[in-house]
């Protein structure tokens, strides 16, 4: 039970992880954690070849370790379709207006975000699948009782239920952020 905890534990933290780079109408570095930049021929994340801060609640800065890299990681913010942001840079930094949302785009972002719920639902599901195979297989092979199957499957819906309200909650509050204007 312990690993099992463990694993849906993760799988949380993986949501909250996703939750930051999802826009919300502010600046914040987390955006583009998820950013890939092809430097010295292989990609590595934004975080390995340059500092990423905010000037202010509309505005990114991204100072790279090496200048040679700045054109590179202008291209890989620019590619990210999902971010929908154009960097500028002045030969030293890039400069990243975050742009204010649009309530259609407010809308797909919320969809995005229902898409990443739904994500971290089937890794739970999958955790719990998975636990319950091998009590079913220890209790085959004599190493449990059936009673101690029927608990440890009760234990186990009632850990889903509970990861699926934090899940709930994490995703209401992002839900409030993303619609305010």
């Amino acid at each position: 039970m312990d690993d099992t905890k463990q694993r849906m534990d993760q799988a949380i933290d993986h949501f909250k992880d996703e939750l930051k780079k999802v826009r919300t109408g502010r600046a914040h570095a987390g955006m583009l954690e998820g950013i890939l930049v092809e430097v010295y021929g292989q990609r590595m994340p934004l975080a390995h070849v340059a500092n990423v801060g905010t000037l202010d609640a509309q505005t990114l800065q991204v100072t790279p370790f090496d200048p040679s890299n700045l054109e590179a990681i202008s291209a890989a913010i620019r590619d990210d379709k999902s971010l929908g942001l154009n960097p500028a840079d002045d030969g030293k930094i890039v400069r990243i207006p975050v742009p204010p949302m649009t309530e259609e785009r407010r809308r797909e972002v919320v969809k995005q975000l229902g898409q990443k719920v739904e994500d971290a639902r089937v890794a739970l599901r999958n955790v719990r699948h998975d636990a319950l195979k091998d009590a079913k297989q220890q209790e085959k092979d004599k190493e449990i009782s059936q009673d101690e199957l029927k608990g440890t499957e009760k234990k186990l819906n009632e850990q889903i239920d509970e990861y699926n309200k934090q899940l709930d909650e994490l995703t209401k509050a992002k839900e409030a952020e993303i619609m305010a204007v």
